[in-house]
């Protein structure tokens, strides 16, 4: 169905947009035919969303067209860019948490057939395009209930339930584990097939040079010319994208293991978690692999306290450990940078100053318990500088921040509390290229300095680049373990999928 030479189905010409007098694009422009995958792709802050949000209607062009199918359109709202045919996954789910995955996936045509809601035909129609993606979820469910992976995925059926002929995916897989992604790959390539122009944003250039036809780098807001995937490499896209070569992706490992900081003995929880064993050292980092939903992040959640355990025990630097909350954890030493940073790691709202603080407060306080303003500034501002944290000032609000800066305010949260074990779920999920390189060093820094880390990730390159031991788990078990001589995408994905 992809024609090299045939017409283009949407043309976005010298597409310029300011926020604030900071010029976000500037004469941009990104042409897209049917039936082709076309990756944007640019560090975050390039204004890859912006342009998107452009074409989908949630944000206004200051100047340049939009072209469809050939013609001219005026594009000033997203009922417009609906009913042009353009669906859009946006990175940041937009899904309504208190309705159902059915409700969710048909909100904008639940009275379709009338005045009455057909709930029962609503429900059907749901769970077989949930189907048709390769998975299974009860239509019926509250949102809120789903794993991050899984609203993702009706986050998806939601954009499919209309006719589209234009489909943007803003990081689709970065809450997918590898399996999930096989499964999202199919699934774009049929519509592929179908004749939809697809643009594929992502960060995993792996994901797009197994996927895209053509790319697009965009860099401070101006956009390169496109690239026939098969007639580029990824050193030359990284070259682009940085106006850098980038070496080496993952810093050179020298672990020097000390004393066990951290065990768990046969911890379980109920449906979720079944007897799982782990030791971790000082100066050392272990990975977790596993699908999503094997239990990876809820055997982070136990060990940190944010869930009950049903059974088992956890020791640091050998003492028993009954940990009833996380505010427990963090007193004892354990820090924990959640899956999803912005409901669980941080508060958009406040400023990054405070964010970085709020882990502890006893650092910034004096006499009767009033925090030190100075002190507090000083503190932030070492962390900033420390982590390389790309923001106005301290005072910033922290939603203000890219995707991979909000990750290090994170982690700069956890490094004012000097944690003895640090657990890392996901270090970087919806994080550009450059900023994943600045993150893997800090982790290798912190290991060097005695932190005990345990890292998951859905990325098995991650775990294999940046973790001494990898431990497999599958249906809230550990299916098996690794070191690092023995590593290889082969054996990680044999044993999380039970092969």
């Amino acid at each position: 169905m992809n024609n090299k030479n045939g017409p283009y189905r949407t043309e976005l010409l010298r597409i310029s947009k300011s926020f604030g007098g900071i010029a976000a694009l500037n004469n941009v422009t990104l042409k897209v035919r049917p039936g082709e995958i076309h990756a944007l792709i640019g560090e975050n802050g390039a204004g890859k969303s912006t342009l998107m949000k452009i074409l989908a209607g949630a944000y206004l062009k200051d100047s340049g067209k939009i072209l469809i199918d050939g013609a001219e359109v005026n594009i000033r709202n997203t009922h417009d860019s609906r009913k042009l045919g353009i669906g859009i996954i946006y990175q940041e789910l937009s899904l309504v948490p208190a309705l159902s995955v059915a409700e969710n996936i048909f909100l904008h045509q639940l009275t379709r057939g009338g005045v009455w809601i057909r709930w029962r035909e609503i429900k059907r129609e749901a769970e077989s395009l949930i189907q048709s993606l390769g998975f299974s979820i009860n239509p019926s469910t509250q949102v809120n209930k789903l794993s991050v992976a899984h609203q993702q995925i009706v986050e998806i059926a939601k954009a499919l339930s209309e006719k589209v002929s234009i489909l943007i995916l803003d990081e689709p897989s970065a809450v997918l584990g590898t399996h999930e992604i096989k499964k999202l790959m199919d699934t774009l390539n049929r519509l592929k097939k179908s004749g939809v122009a697809i643009i594929y944003i992502s960060h995993h250039l792996s994901e797009i040079f197994q996927l895209a036809d053509r790319i697009t780098v965009l860099k401070d807001g101006i956009s390169g010319e496109p690239q026939i995937v098969t007639e580029t490499d990824e050193d030359s896209i990284i070259q682009q994208m940085l106006g850098r070569s980038l070496d080496a992706m993952y810093p050179e490992r020298n672990p020097a293991a000390g004393e066990e900081i951290l065990r768990a003995v046969e911890i379980s929880r109920k449906g979720k978690v079944e007897q799982v064993s782990l030791a971790v050292k000082s100066g050392e980092v272990l990975g977790i692999a596993g699908l999503v939903g094997s239990g990876r992040s809820e055997t982070a959640r136990i060990i940190f306290g944010a869930d009950r355990k049903d059974g088992g025990e956890l020791f640091l630097s050998g003492k028993r450990l009954g940990l009833r909350s996380p505010l427990e954890a963090a007193k004892a030493g354990i820090g924990m940078v959640p899956e999803d940073r912005k409901q669980q790691g941080i508060i958009l709202s406040l400023p990054v100053m405070h964010n970085i603080s709020l882990s502890n407060l006893d650092k910034i306080t004096g006499a009767f318990g009033f925090i030190r303003k100075q002190r507090e500034r000083n503190n932030a501002r070492d962390l900033i500088r420390q982590l390389s944290i790309k923001t106005r000032n301290e005072n910033a609000l922290t939603f203000t921040l890219s995707g991979g800066n909000q990750q290090k305010v994170v982690l700069a949260k956890w490094l004012n509390k000097q944690c003895s074990v640090l657990i890392i779920d996901e270090p970087t999920r919806g994080v550009d290229i450059g900023a994943k390189v600045e993150i893997y060093h800090l982790i290798n820094e912190l290991s060097r300095k005695g932190v005990a880390i345990v890292v998951i990730s859905s990325e098995t390159a991650e775990l294999m680049g940046i973790c001494d031991r990898i431990l497999i788990m599958r249906k809230g078990r550990i299916t098996g373990e690794l070191s690092r001589q023995d590593f290889s995408e082969e054996e990680i994905l044999r044993l999380a999928i039970g092969v």
